[in-house]
């Protein structure tokens, strides 16, 4: 697109129409004054990023509205988030500063501002998610809420744009958001948000499964029109003859929740019974709405039967994100069943727009208590941690996404923890200090040990001994970011004491051979004992695990052969620089992987480069593909909807090396097929021969096991591409009694 080509007098009509559509929105939220400064913002805006564009070919101020818009409309946010969400990009990205933003609207702005810069600086469009960084963002973003509210919606445009992005951002992207972002929303309580983010991830990741889902929804939906108004009717008239002022919606489960329903219990789209849920939202008073919903309640399973175990009373215990509405599950007259969900329009503002609706609502400083509760354990976490950066991320992303249960204290005080959380989590969020000491508990005046998994409505008392010191075992019955960073601080602290000593025992050894220890020669030996860290390393040479018998050798030797290789084979040529002195660091390797192509051809000169096929996606030719440089193993190759894919991609991008493969190898690939079907003599012969006879494919194993009538296969078969196995599986599904062919990943 040239600038010839670009009718600026139109550009500049919408600028302003999108402009105007937010203060439309904002409505009487804002006064005089306010309104002035939003206007101040847009202006400066406009003519920072009046010289820049977005891929798509856009003006830039377009993305910085948009954002500010979501801030208003799907948040319900007001003049300070949206003056920041205009103003979010211009402190990184052009020649405004820190200080102006403060002078010109003030000191909260500017701390909101410089929030949103530090994580621009470590989530942006072109560096990934950078484990270390991961703890100042979260101090930052435990600051003001609004931080992380307008980093969310700046996150959403990003991803309803991301088709202008080349294949391998869009991967990257898409990955951070399902791994990181979409749990942030969940637990702020932003439905609409995080089910957006999911189902968009979804299209980025897995493109032929979010296609596949979206068409069969689209295939069934008069279907599901029709059954919805056929099973509301009856509750419609039964609440207007009650006098409520109501409206009923019958809403879809989103694309991402039905994949991984499909995913998770390996049954297929037509096979999931609670495809959607109606939701009845009453008009109701805040005194009286508790109240009105369990009378709704009533109307609704005087027309359908309930089933006990599915009744979930979010009412009387909201969950931790602010969550709250009554559901129940009922029989429908077709012998389906459909969950209901009921609730009043305070509580589906908040279920559709988390926290952020809570100010719309409150009166005073109590309404945010949950939210104040959630960002100071964040602050706890975050001055405790002193775990690896990546667990502390994964320990952190474990409690945004859990499900909440509900317990109590001997004193009867309520308090909510993760589902599946152990009587020992409960100790740890009681005092830090209780944890540690603790050597069992009472639930509901039984004795029970440590490891007890809590239900909602347990009554816990702890019992403890100035004696007891956290164990290694604890970590497994644990789940809690705050129990498991502080076990893993003490027992890290009882391995550094053994570690010193063992630092010191290998400084004497090597300096009897004039060695002095170094970094260098420290990575050296983590490599050769492949160790994940240098604490490990001195731990084991001080517990005695490992004997300093020709430690000089080691320490002095060269680095893994597969580095070695690497460094000597990629050479830059045409700079008239040879760069093979420089040191093997896991940087400088994957700059000489990727090349000038950037991009690695699998079957290519094979001999090349040192690369192996990931065992846990299995991927063969015509799979969607990207290499990972390890650190002790050379580069694996993984499918792009690996099960690992998006943590890899979300934590180490530096290290993702874009691949594709050479159409015309003729080279047998190993892929896993299941059979599902009914049990039938001679099935399992006219599958074999299948494979064997009519397509000449190898097979290195099969199992079949039959139970009540029914029969599931695993296959293990060599093929050349996605091509080959998929005209396989077209073939053995035709087999008579074979009701579903699937691809499986894991040998």
């Amino acid at each position: 697109m040239t600038l010839a080509s670009i009718d600026l007098e139109k550009e500049k009509k919408e600028i302003l129409k999108r402009y105007s559509a937010i203060l439309r929105a904002l409505g009487d939220k804002v006064d005089k004054a306010e309104k002035q400064l939003i206007r101040k913002a847009f202006d400066l805006a406009l003519d920072a990023h009046k010289d820049m564009r977005r891929k798509s070919g856009e003006p830039y101020i377009y993305h910085p509205i948009a954002v500010a818009q979501i801030t208003v409309t799907e948040m319900g946010l007001g003049a300070t988030a949206v003056i920041c969400a205009l103003l979010h990009d211009t402190v990184e990205d052009t020649d405004v500063t820190l200080e102006d933003i403060r002078s010109m609207f003030g000191e909260t702005e500017a701390r909101i501002i410089d929030g949103l810069t530090k994580i621009e600086n470590v989530f942006d469009q072109s560096v990934s998610i950078q484990a270390e960084n991961f703890r100042k963002v979260l101090l930052t973003l435990s600051d003001d809420v609004r931080v992380i509210l307008i980093k969310l919606a700046d996150r959403l445009h990003n991803m309803r744009t991301l088709d202008s992005m080349k294949r391998d951002k869009q991967l990257k992207i898409a990955s951070e958001t399902l791994f990181l972002y979409a749990p942030l929303a969940h637990r702020l309580g932003l439905y609409s948000i995080k089910t957006e983010m999911e189902d968009l991830g979804l299209m980025y990741t897995e493109p032929d499964v979010y296609e596949e889902i979206t068409t069969k929804l689209k295939n069934t939906e008069e279907v599901r029109k029709r059954f919805i108004s056929r099973f509301i009717n009856p509750i419609r008239t039964s609440l207007g003859e009650q006098g409520f002022t109501f409206d009923i919606k019958g809403r879809p489960k989103s694309i991402y929740s039905i994949f991984n329903k499909i995913k998770g219990k390996g049954i297929p789209f037509e096979e999931i019974f609670d495809i959607f849920a109606i939701r009845i939202i009453i008009d109701s008073t805040p005194e009286a709405e508790k109240a009105d919903c369990w009378r709704v309640y009533s109307i609704i399973t005087d027309i359908y039967q309930p089933s006990p175990d599915r009744l979930r009373d979010w009412i009387s215990t909201p969950r931790a994100n602010g969550y709250e509405s009554l559901h129940t599950t009922v029989m429908s007259p077709t012998g389906k069943w459909v969950e209901v969900q009921i609730r009043s329009k305070r509580m589906d503002e908040i279920a559709e727009k988390g926290y952020a609706a809570h100010w719309r609502y409150k009166e005073d400083d109590e309404q945010e208590n949950g939210i104040d509760d959630w960002l100071q354990k964040i602050r706890e976490m975050l001055e405790m941690s002193e775990s690896n950066a990546l667990e502390f991320i994964n320990d952190f992303k474990l409690n945004l996404f859990s499900e909440e249960i509900f317990v109590f204290t001997p004193k009867g005080e309520l308090k909510t923890l993760p589902s599946g959380s152990s009587a020992l989590d409960f100790a740890f969020d009681i005092h830090s200090e209780v944890g540690m000491s603790c050597i069992g508990a009472k639930v509901n005046n039984k004795l029970v040990p440590l490891s007890y998994k809590l239900k909602s409505g347990d009554q816990i008392e702890i019992l403890s001994s100035t004696k007891q010191k956290p164990k290694e075992d604890w970590l497994n019955f644990v789940v809690t970011a705050k129990a498991r960073s502080k076990i893993k601080s003490s027992l890290k602290e009882e391995k550094r004491k053994v570690a010193d000593e063992g630092k010191e025992i290998l400084e004497k050894k090597l300096k009897a051979s004039k060695i002095n220890l170094d970094q260098q020669i420290v990575n050296n030996l983590v490599k050769h004992f492949k160790l994940p860290s240098a604490l490990d390393l001195f731990f084991s040479i001080g517990d005695g695990v490992i004997k300093l018998d020709n430690i000089q050798k080691i320490a002095r030797g060269e680095q893994d052969s597969w580095y070695k290789a690497l460094r000597n084979r990629f050479k830059r040529s045409g700079s008239g620089d040879d760069k093979s002195d420089q040191p093997a660091t896991l940087e400088n390797i994957v700059k000489e992987v990727r090349g000038k192509a950037d991009m690695l051809v699998i079957g290519e000169d094979m001999e090349k480069i040192d690369y192996k096929l990931a065992t846990c996606c299995n991927p063969i030719p015509g799979d969607e593909v990207f290499g990972f440089v390890t650190i002790n193993d050379g580069i694996k190759i993984h499918k792009t909807n690996c099960p690992n894919a998006i943590s890899l991609m979300s934590n180490y991008a530096y290290r993702i090396v874009k691949a594709r493969w050479m159409g015309h190898q003729q080279i047998a690939f190993m892929a896993g097929i299941r059979v599902d079907g009914i049990d039938d003599v001679g099935i399992v012969n006219n599958i074999t021969r299948i494979i064997s006879n009519e397509l000449n494919v190898n097979m290195r194993s099969i199992s079949f096991d039959s139970h009540d009538g029914v029969f599931e296969g695993n296959i293990m078969v060599f093929v050349h591409d996605t091509h080959h196995l998929t005209d396989l599986m077209k073939k053995i599904k035709q087999v008579k009694g074979v009701t579903a062919v699937t691809r499986v990943d894991s040998k």
